[in-house]
């Protein structure tokens, strides 16, 4: 599915909220991962804290999904998260049919599913648009959508992250204004994106994210979004912070570009070798994430903080 031309002429013409200035400063802590044993965990498990795997591009029911399924699974014994964002290409080839949300999302993550985990998705270019009625995809009929997760013992309260989940295939002026809205409206310390199309990268989709950034990261900055996670790439990459804001792609859970990507002046880590997923726990001031292979193997690590 190609984005519409229209789309983007729609988004010159949104409706602007009154902005609010990204006030925290964010600073990126690395944690070197050279030689760091298959299995290891490098995120602090707190209790209270919010805890969530990221995988993008997954739908392709074959074995690297399962692959990377079974090593989500190994992990969460040691890190209990109990939420998974799917940032687009859930099912891939064609219209998704009941045989299709079974092999491609209900067999790979079977364990998971059993364990009460919750996958909460959004639309990526090859997703039938149907999917957001698919009830374990959480979307609730919506293209684009807003929640809060819940915070380990402290399930029952409202935690201070708020993730903003958008169909970047079609950013039309209803959406858009609509964002506006809800980001100008959150008064939570960390405001997530979650949407198929990054907005920085260096595979082949960088001319592309070029109009994703036009359309999207004066929005994202004006109203404090610290971070955010798209797929699209089959591959892993980071970011440096862009006007304070931290960009992940993570789209290699069932999709590999092998060697694709490098390291440039905006992307400082870069990885297309293997199939991965992400881990990531939110506490406080806090973002620890970790980048891990369907080995084990950990490629990225790090911190983000807000100051």
């Amino acid at each position: 599915m190609r984005r519409p031309f229209l789309g983007l002429l729609l988004a010159l013409a949104a409706p602007a909220c009154s902005p609010q200035p990204h006030t925290a400063q964010s600073t990126i802590i690395d944690i070197d991962t050279k030689g760091l044993p298959a299995g290891s965990l490098t995120l602090p498990g707190r209790p209270d804290s919010v805890k969530l795997a990221v995988i993008g591009d997954s739908g392709r029911g074959w074995k690297p999904q399962f692959d990377v399924a079974r090593q989500m699974s190994a992990y969460r014994a040691q890190f209990p998260f109990s939420l998974v964002l799917m940032a687009g290409d859930n099912i891939y080839e064609g219209p998704a049919t009941a045989e299709d949300y079974r092999l491609k999302f209900e067999e790979p993550y079977a364990a998971l599913l059993a364990d009460g985990v919750r996958f909460q998705a959004v639309l990526g270019n090859h997703d039938d648009p149907n999917q957001r009625y698919y009830a374990p995809f959480n979307m609730g009929g919506q293209r684009y959508y807003t929640f809060s997760p819940p915070s380990g013992v402290l399930a029952d309260l409202v935690t201070d992250v708020q993730v903003f989940a958008i169909d970047s295939t079609n950013l039309d002026r209803d959406q858009l204004a609509w964002l506006s809205t809800e980001l100008s409206r959150s008064r939570a310390r960390w405001k997530v994106m979650l949407m198929h199309h990054p907005l920085y990268t260096s595979g082949r989709y960088e001319l592309e994210a070029r109009l994703t950034r036009w359309q999207l990261e004066s929005l994202f900055a004006d109203h404090g979004v610290a971070v955010a996670f798209s797929g699209h790439e089959h591959l892993y990459q980071r970011s440096r912070l862009e006007r304070g804001i931290l960009y992940f792609i993570t789209g290699g859970a069932g999709s590999l570009r092998p060697g694709d990507g490098r390291v440039t002046g905006t992307i400082v880590r870069s990885y297309a070798r293997d199939y991965h997923f992400m881990l990531v726990e939110i506490a406080r001031d806090a973002l620890y994430f970790q980048a891990i292979t369907r080995e084990g193997l950990t490629v990225d690590a790090g911190v983000l903080r807000l100051d």
